[in-house]
Order: structure tokens, then sequence, then C-alpha cells
């Protein structure tokens, strides 16, 4: 299987910004780790990072046929971007949200995701394990 993990805003400062959240592993480090992971269990993956809401919502238009899962951490767009809501909608490789922290136990804005109401399911809180655990949902 082959599998592509898209990160949103912010996430290419994991390390950096708010360690008590995110952790002090870099982004390279988490997909480093990750990769490994999924070789482990026999698989691929690709990695793309971007800031920019179109750049992301192009990245997922461009995989659709191109990969057995996709796996979301869209960073602040989670909450308000309908423009990548349709981008997920408009593909037929299924999506799972993920997030690092537990966005329900942070501020009230963050409670709310315009995003998971078209992908397969999401998964939060556990760091960068939530990445793997979404990963292998799609071959367990």
């Amino acid at each position: 299987m082959k599998f592509l993990v898209i990160n949103g805003v912010n996430l290419a400062r994991t390390g950096k910004r708010e360690r008590n959240v995110y952790g002090a592993e870099s982004l390279e480090e988490m997909n480093a780790e990750i990769a490994a992971f999924v070789a482990a269990h026999g698989h691929e993956v690709e990695f793309f990072q971007s800031d920019v809401e179109g750049e992301l919502c192009a990245r997922l238009g461009r995989a659709d046929g191109n990969y057995d899962g996709i796996v979301l951490n869209a960073g602040a767009y989670t909450h308000y971007s309908y423009a990548l809501r349709d981008a997920i909608a408009g593909i037929s490789v299924p999506v799972v949200e993920v997030h690092m922290s537990n966005v329900h136990a942070r501020e009230e804005f963050r409670r709310n995701s315009v995003l998971t109401g078209v992908c397969r399911g999401e998964v939060l809180g556990f760091g960068k394990n939530s990445y793997k655990l979404a990963l292998e949902s799609f071959w367990l």
C-alpha cells in the first residue's frame, strides 16, 4: 500500500514551537520515524507540508487515485477551511484527520473541525503516534 501524509500550517515548526504541546522532535525527525514504521509493515509513504491553503488543496487533488490513504494534519485550517473540506470531498482516496494534541482539551475554537465530516476518521491526542495509528487503520 502507498500513503501520503500531509502536514499543514505551522507544522514545519514542530519541535520549535509549543514543545509542551507538540514535543521536541522536528517534523523531519517525526517523518523519518513514521517512514520506518510504515516500511516495517511493508508499505510506502510520502510526505508533504505547506503553510499555504491552496497548495494543500492542490496536493489533495493530485493525490486522487495515486494512494491507498491520506493522513492529514491541517493545523489551524482544520477549524475553518471549507476549501480543504471541499478538496477532501472531491477525491476518492480516504483521508484520516490527525492532530498531535487532544484538541478537545484545548481552547474552545480548536474543538470544531470542518473537515471531520468528509474524513474516514479522526485520531488525536497521541503526539506523533497519532500519525502511526491513522496509518495503521488503513491496513488493519
